[in-house]
């Protein structure tokens, strides 16, 4: 375990790198605040600052991104209250989850348990209940998601004034639709949408994703 003067990198911290991606951003981004436990969430942790993923696991609370619709974990905050490491505990296998949407949909970054691809990140698809790689890692992730690409990859998923539903919702929270956008007749257009805990959506897509796989 490294500690946490090993952890934060003073010589070439990633944060500055990161702001600057936030700065010519096409998606509006808002940085949360970092929470007093940014300390024990990186050690937890145990990523470097010279990393993005670190940069934000201490110097955020997290990040919501196009109003909210995008939330990539940090340190926690009263809009986000999830920590990174938190998040994760008795939840990931083989992955770590890094973000989600507001439509319950979750990203996460490759430990073994998902393919060969250690690094890479993965998107657990709310509409086919499938983990799908998304060939790139967690910085190349965060660049698009403040790119023009974001609404390419959601254009499926979103419904008109979907902005102001969204802005009602907590960082905590996501959509759950019925009937499910996996089955034949869900569709974000046409299925009853209720808010939900993120992590009561989670647990719901695993026992879904375990039935359908007749587990």
């Amino acid at each position: 375990m490294r500690t946490l003067n090993e952890l934060i990198n003073t010589v070439e911290p990633a944060f500055p790198l990161v702001v600057e991606w936030i700065k010519n951003a096409t998606s509006q981004c808002e940085v949360l605040p970092p929470s007093e436990a940014r300390d024990s969430v990186l050690v937890e942790l145990q990523v470097t600052t010279r990393s993005p993923m670190g940069a934000i696991a201490y110097e955020t609370g997290g990040l919501l991104i196009d109003n909210g619709w995008l939330r990539v974990l940090g340190s926690g905050n009263p809009k986000l209250e999830r920590t990174i490491t938190r998040w994760n505990k008795d939840r990931a296998s083989g992955f770590l989850l890094v973000a989600d949407d507001a439509v319950g949909g979750f990203f996460a970054i490759n430990s073994g348990g998902l393919g060969a691809d250690s690094g890479a990140m993965y998107y657990w698809a709310p509409d086919t209940l499938a983990w799908e790689a998304l060939g790139v890692g967690y910085s190349d992730f965060l660049q698009w998601s403040l790119s023009p690409k974001l609404e390419q990859f959601y254009s499926n998923l979103r419904w008109p004034n979907w902005q102001s539903d969204v802005r009602n919702l907590h960082g905590d929270q996501c959509f759950n639709f019925y009937p499910f956008l996996w089955t034949e007749q869900g569709s974000v257009q046409t299925s009853r949408r209720a808010v939900v805990s993120i992590s009561e959506q989670f647990a719901v897509n695993l026992d879904l994703a375990a039935q359908i796989n007749g587990q």
